[in-house]
């Protein structure tokens, strides 16, 4: 039984959203079904697979539901943590009512057999970046709660071993340590993965391989080839 991980699904198959992704380059163009098809080939119904925000264009859940039941019907377990364009995500009880085969993380982790918890929470962008504001502040901080209580319910839960999804990456574009990297090695987080990033320029702004014994994986669907990408075995 593999874990894996994949972020930004950007999917829009409700006729009722127009949002065409391969405006923004050739590397999205048909991506749904790309995604449909690697999927299927790589991972097995008995896997998990990481589903680090944006899922859906949909701004309402019945707009995204479409969205939903496509993930529903691929191999394996999903867990999803919230992006920041999924603003169809309300009731997280409501959310996990609508398929086994989806959990929806919120100030919660997901246990697996072995003793390992997957946590995790949208985030957001880190104090360095530029025009950082006090509104900025606000919200990371309100993040970096979220992260703690998912980690601290893991470890009420019996866990040994952290997986953490984000959907924004964990420091800013200098790689300074943030609250969220701080965290990470306090509770001795395995990995890291997380997505938001989009295009080559962007790829580089997010800290990838091992800073304070955590491993970051940027998993933002161009950037795997919209592949998911196993992290866990």
């Amino acid at each position: 039984m593999a874990i894996f991980a994949i972020g930004d699904l950007h999917l829009s198959l409700d006729e009722r959203i127009e949002k065409p992704m391969d405006v923004f380059g050739k590397s999205w163009a048909d991506h749904d079904e790309r995604l449909k098809q690697n999927w299927i080939e790589t991972v097995g119904t008995s896997d998990t697979v990481i589903i680090s925000g944006d899922v859906s264009w949909g701004l309402k859940l019945d707009e995204a539901m479409a969205d939903l039941e496509f993930i529903m019907k691929l191999p394996g377990k999903k867990v999803i943590t919230k992006g920041n364009h999924d603003l169809w995500w309300g009731s997280v009880s409501k959310l996990n009512s609508l398929s086994d085969d989806l959990v929806f993380l919120q100030n919660k982790s997901y246990m697996m057999d072995d003793g390992l918890a997957i946590c995790g929470t949208r985030g957001w962008i880190c104090p360095g970046t530029d025009g950082f504001d006090a509104h900025d502040r606000k919200i990371y901080e309100r993040e970096l709660m979220r992260l703690e209580m998912s980690i601290e319910d893991g470890l009420r839960n019996g866990a040994k071993e952290f997986i953490c999804s984000l959907h924004y990456p964990p420091s800013n574009d200098k790689f300074q340590e943030s609250g969220f990297t701080e965290m990470l090695s306090k509770y001795n987080v395995k990995t890291c993965v997380y997505g938001h990033l989009h295009g080559r320029d962007a790829f580089k702004n997010g800290y990838k391989g091992y800073w304070n014994g955590v491993e970051y994986k940027l998993v933002s669907l161009d950037y795997v080839n919209a592949t998911p990408v196993k992290i866990h075995e």
